[in-house]
């Protein structure tokens, strides 16, 4: 399938989906990989993962029209090597997303709605934040959430951040799409954020530029 989107979401920030539908062997054609980065890639023994793999780095390769090379700190926060862009990667499912920027940080999440995130709620919901009662709808209502906390630990590089403790999202309505206030914070930081969210097919898409 390939780039299934690929868009202006704010001023210098780019975002990609990636449906994939192709084999191993298509995606492996696609980029072209350094020795190092084929380790990589064998090191992973699960067929899906390497694909998965190889998705993010064609996906890229169409976004940049180059062949450009993912590294990652000791959070596993990724950067590209020649400092290009900034980067934030995520995939779910059969989806892979990516979200560049020249100037600004990133973050973008996004996840396939499979299982009854209910259960796991009180693990990043604080007291501070609306869940619908709707029960049409909380399903929905907590994955957004729960991308948009993502996406948040993402563009504050993964350091030191509780879901529930040092994250906040305000109440929004919700919709196919729309905008979300979330505050990172703790005793030294309370640093604000709009996010983007839209829901497609039976995925959740969170994604912040600043």
């Amino acid at each position: 399938m390939g780039v299934v989107v690929k868009k202006d979401v704010d001023d210098d920030c780019i975002m990609g989906l990636w449906e994939i539908q192709e084999d191993f062997d298509t995606l492996f054609e696609t980029v072209a990989l350094d020795t190092a980065e084929k380790k990589t890639l064998f090191e992973f023994k699960n067929i899906a993962r390497q694909i998965e793999w190889l998705s993010v780095r064609a996906l890229l390769k169409e976004l940049t029209q180059c062949e450009a090379k993912i590294i990652y700190n000791e959070e596993h926060k990724p950067f590209l090597l020649d400092n290009s862009f900034n980067i934030s990667i995520s995939h779910s499912h059969k989806l892979t997303s990516i979200l560049l920027s020249k100037q600004k940080r990133v973050g973008i999440d996004l996840e396939y709605r499979s299982h009854r995130i209910n259960r796991i709620a009180h693990k990043f919901i604080n007291e501070n934040e609306y869940i619908t009662t709707d029960k049409n709808f909380e399903q929905l209502h907590l994955y957004i959430h729960w991308c948009a906390k993502e996406a948040l630990y993402k563009i504050c590089d993964k350091k030191n951040i509780n879901f529930k403790d040092n994250l906040t999202i305000s109440p929004f309505e919700i919709k196919h799409e729309g905008k979300i206030t979330g505050v990172h914070h703790d005793e030294h930081i309370h640093d604000e954020f709009q996010l983007k969210y839209e829901v497609r097919d039976n995925y959740v898409i969170v994604l912040c530029c600043k």
